[in-house]
């Protein structure tokens, strides 16, 4: 680590990720969310060159192990991008959605927003990626098993690949949710 936090040294390796929402609130538990995560996903993996290697959407984070691929767009762009796309589709859906904890939630987006001399308004996402360069083959396979036992260890199903939201069922043969280059 160097001062001032994690940094992404070499753009086109292969790092372990994770986009946490501010204040940990669980954001992520309706489908809506999720879906929406998703299709960004699956933008950047088809226009900008983001390989994933593994991920799992929980309720107040996404774990992933990614990679970039293009000159034009680095693992730090596509980071940039998918936060700030992600924010800017998923801030109208708090607005509006007919829930108890909207209220609350856009006060909580609102304070982390204000703490931030970047940002204009609410704040989603928190600015640390935590990133770590994945180097060897014990190190991989822990991090994928990490990533895909999330959903088991927070008793949201018994096995990892039952949940939909995870490439946990790509490493078992069968065709997810998302496009996955296995490690």
């Amino acid at each position: 680590m160097f001062k001032g936090g994690y940094a992404i040294r070499d753009q086109y390796a292969t790092h372990l990720l994770t986009f946490t929402i501010c204040g940990f609130i669980d954001l992520l538990t309706r489908r809506v969310y999720k879906d929406i995560l998703i299709d960004s996903f699956k933008y950047c993996q088809q226009h900008k060159g983001l390989v994933l290697n593994a991920f799992v959407i929980m309720t107040n984070h996404v774990d992933l192990i990614a990679r970039a691929t293009m000159k034009e767009y680095t693992l730090s762009d596509i980071i940039r991008d998918f936060k700030k796309h992600t924010h800017h589709t998923m801030m109208p859906v708090i607005q509006s959605e007919v829930e108890d904890r909207r209220l609350w939630m856009l006060h909580q987006f609102k304070y982390y927003g204000n703490r931030n001399s970047k940002n204009e308004d609410y704040q989603i996402w928190t600015n640390n990626n935590n990133p770590e360069e994945c180097s060897g083959r014990e190190f991989i396979d822990e991090k994928i098993n990490y990533i895909h036992q999330g959903p088991v260890r927070a008793g949201i199903v018994c096995k990892p690949e039952d949940y939909v939201y995870s490439s946990a069922i790509n490493y078992a043969g069968e065709k997810g949710i998302l496009d996955i280059e296995l490690l």
